[in-house]
């Protein structure tokens, strides 16, 4: 069973999408795609949206979530050594192509970001360009200037 459920962020709306009792997607804005899910504030729902307010009220710096992340072999492994990034920290797409073992894969780790479906929780925004300068973010460079930001990484 798949649930959905919008939130108002300091971000604009964000649709949570709760799937076999773990969170699949975070994502900016009502998207087409998700508009035949039910939506049903679910105790999971009810627990990211405490989860996401805290954050950006600066009370919460890790997320305790199940979260269901599906895609690729590579995206997966991409998206596990994102969690891996402190709060308040960055790192570089290069170092992340690094630790997952694909020192050359770096712009297929930009690609694995930009295709995150966990957003915030899975901290792609904590990813920089090799200069040290904000690149890409699906959510747009605003969204991401800001939760860097908000996380005093900037």
């Amino acid at each position: 069973m798949e649930y959905r459920y919008e939130i108002n962020t300091p971000l604009g709306i964000i649709t949570l999408i709760e799937k076999l009792k773990k969170i699949s997607h975070i994502c900016y804005g009502v998207k087409q795609e998700f508009l035949q899910i039910r939506i049903q504030k679910t105790p999971l729902l009810e627990l990211t949206e405490i989860q996401l307010l805290e954050y950006f009220e600066g009370k919460r710096q890790n997320f305790l979530l199940p979260l269901l992340l599906e895609g690729t072999t590579f995206q997966i492994k991409v998206w596990e050594a994102l969690q891996n990034i402190p709060y308040g920290k960055t790192k570089t797409y290069g170092q992340i192509a690094k630790e997952i073992g694909c020192d050359k894969a770096v712009r297929a780790v930009g690609n694995a970001n930009h295709n995150n479906p966990v957003a915030i929780v899975v901290p792609c925004h904590r990813v920089i360009g090799a200069n040290g300068k904000l690149a890409g973010y699906n959510g747009g460079l605003k969204k991401k200037e800001f939760l860097l930001k908000l996380e005093k990484a900037l």
